[in-house]
């Protein structure tokens, strides 16, 4: 970076948001965004911009990209954490609460009731023919996640070793999401420090604080300290509360358990961490079936809010089955449960950390850890595409192990002609025509549904 970059840098964000809202205000066009949020993160970021830079005039461009650039370093869905901070900067924490829920809880709503449909009725035929093309579509949408986010992240041969490196490491040796992100950020750190640092690419200028901000954006040692106390105590009081008094055994402990930890490590979005959700949800706790991950996806495509609401639709199905109570009463409560322990934890990052934004953006060590971790989830998003795919594509999937891998072995006689033929329609249309997702995957479904009244 030049120093002229830097000196236009300081300059520009010295302006913050140029008219200050009303809350109610603030409240009503939240949730018109929260409503509209379809579209992915790319798409919710790009109708924040729209909304409160170009339209509102609430946040100018630098506030806006500043911002951003701290909820990418950032656990969780970036959209939903974006939303949160622009209204915890209009209106502190308050606006930041009414934000980020407004944000989640239309998409929350639409994906429980879904996941009760599904429940009640997944075995009605037409119903399975429209998850039957859902789920085909579905791997389109992840290949070209895959496409978009190894073009963005893959720069140079480190890189890509990287991402084979992760790819390795979950798909074939099992290990933990959690233990792989945590290896490629030490390596991203360790070539920093060896003078070899891996360069995010983003242009990201040093920047000073605005002196115009609002007295709660400033970093204080008492706010900081009393912030983090508060929220951590809601975040894992009722975790304690549930283990206390349910017993670690019990499903919503154990969903609790599970969401919290998912909540600290989902860097790279939803796409990164899915395979391993799916893999400990139906394989260590037995919530769902292998092919109903695919299902929750396809589901979370179509409603409003970040994709990681699927992990509403495992925590519904979790509770419904094993919580002993009604399935809709348990299944309700798993989504609760689920909603508590995957989003208390965005609230924490926001409030605790945002005022110390420009420091956490000029740790040039931290910047180089995290475009390392980026290159791993390309590996991860990679894996998830193979275990879509072969789910997707075979009835029966088996597997092999060689010593410390284990390869997945599919019976070539259950290969699905028809879901191969929707997931090429579904990739052709997305990736190489750029199609609308809403479209294409409202046409997989009923692609499906022919089939099914066809076999």
């Amino acid at each position: 970076m030049t120093m002229t970059d830097t000196d236009e840098a300081v300059a520009s964000v010295s302006a913050t948001f140029a008219t200050a809202p009303s809350f109610a205000e603030t409240v009503r066009v939240f949730g018109k965004i929260g409503l509209l949020s379809f579209g992915g993160p790319a798409g919710q970021i790009a109708l924040m911009h729209r909304v409160l830079v170009d339209e509102k005039r609430w946040l100018d461009e630098p506030r806006f990209l500043h911002a951003l650039n701290y909820c990418m370093l950032l656990p969780g869905p970036e959209a939903m954490q974006l939303a949160t901070y622009a209204g915890w900067l209009l209106h502190g924490v308050k606006g930041g609460l009414a934000a980020g829920l407004l944000f989640v809880l239309p998409g929350a709503a639409v994906i429980t009731l879904l996941s009760a449909v599904y429940l009640l009725v997944g075995d009605v035929p037409l119903v399975q023919g429209l998850l039957f093309g859902l789920k085909a579509a579905v791997l389109a949408v992840v290949l070209e996640a895959l496409i978009k986010v190894s073009k963005r992240a893959l720069k140079n041969a480190f890189m890509v070793a990287l991402a084979i490196a992760a790819f390795i490491a979950i798909a074939f040796l099992k290990l933990p999401f959690p233990l792989i992100i945590a290896a490629a950020a030490a390596c991203g750190a360790l070539l920093h420090f060896l003078g070899y640092g891996a360069k995010s690419g983003d242009g990201a200028a040093v920047a000073e604080p605005a002196r115009d901000m609002p007295e709660w954006t400033k970093p204080s040692a008492r706010r900081f300290a009393s912030t983090l106390a508060v929220w951590l105590v809601i975040w894992f009081g009722p975790l304690f509360v549930l283990h206390a008094t349910l017993g670690g055994g019990n499903v919503f402990a154990a969903e609790a358990t599970f969401f919290s930890k998912m909540a600290a490590v989902t860097f790279g979005g939803a796409y990164a961490v899915l395979a391993y959700v799916a893999q400990q949800a139906v394989e260590v706790h037995g919530w769902l079936k292998p092919d109903e991950m695919l299902t929750g996806l396809g589901l979370a495509e179509t409603t409003p809010g970040p994709l990681i609401l699927v992990l509403v639709f495992v925590g519904f199905l979790g509770g419904a089955r094993l919580s002993g109570l009604a399935p809709i009463a348990g299944g309700l409560a798993g989504a609760a449960v689920t909603l508590w322990f995957t989003f208390v934890p965005c609230f924490l990052w926001i409030f605790v950390g945002a005022p110390y934004v420009e420091t956490v953006r000029n740790v040039r060590w931290l910047a180089s850890a995290l475009s390392a971790v980026t290159a791993a989830v390309v590996g991860i998003i990679a894996n998830l595409a193979v275990w879509f795919a072969l789910h997707v594509l075979f009835a029966s999937v088996g597997e092999r192990v060689l010593g410390p891998l284990s390869l997945p072995v599919p019976d070539w006689p259950s290969f699905d002609a028809a879901s191969a033929l929707i997931a090429i329609a579904a990739s052709f249309a997305l990736i190489r025509y750029n199609a609308n997702m809403i479209v294409v995957l409202a046409a997989a479904a009923l692609a499906g549904m022919a089939v099914q009244l066809i076999r």
